[in-house]
């Protein structure tokens, strides 16, 4: 399978960092092809709703870090998303890229599966919920299989999700696909 995994956090080993890294490491261990684009450390410009690409008839006005990953989010038989919680939702970084798949909706659109992991320093019931709605909404607009989530909730600290069952949870996610 062709596994894209797109994060979000600007912390290269922060708590959603550990959850990407570990799933990966179950997925290649389990002979997947792992495609990971780092949002945060990439050249990325936000939609600017011009229409110019008119959904994907023609190229995005922007060159930029999305010209890598459009080609594996086309052939990606399944996305990850990888986010801290920021304000109930997904961070900006991330939510940069999702934006983006405006330009190319139609060639992202059906066939693949998706897998949400969020963190949050917050663990009461309701610290997901925002974020869930909004994750469920975008698989649902473009057609694809949730295939689960992990919310690790009251994980505000590298060590912190470190001592968690979450990482672990993330690799036998990726390993038993």
């Amino acid at each position: 399978m062709k596994i894209t995994v797109i994060t979000g956090s600007p912390h290269r080993k922060g708590t959603s960092a550990l959850l990407a890294d570990e799933f990966i490491r179950g997925a290649k261990e389990a002979g997947h092809e792992i495609y990971r684009f780092d949002a945060a450390f990439e050249e990325l410009h936000p939609c600017l709703g011009c229409d110019k690409c008119g959904m994907g008839s023609a190229p995005c006005v922007w060159k930029d870090g999305m010209e890598k990953l459009n080609p594996h989010m086309a052939d990606a038989d399944m996305v990850v998303l990888v986010t801290p919680l920021y304000y109930f939702t997904v961070s900006a970084q991330l939510k940069t890229v999702i934006d983006r798949f405006y330009a190319n909706t139609y060639k992202f659109t059906g066939g693949k599966k998706s897998i949400l992991m969020a963190t949050a320093f917050d663990s009461n019931e309701w610290t997901m919920q925002a974020l869930t709605v909004y994750y469920k909404t975008l698989a649902g607009y473009m057609q694809w299989e949730d295939a689960g989530m992990i919310l690790a909730t009251g994980c505000g600290s590298r060590s912190g999700i470190e001592h968690s069952e979450f990482p672990q949870k993330a690799y036998e996610m990726g390993k038993n696909l």
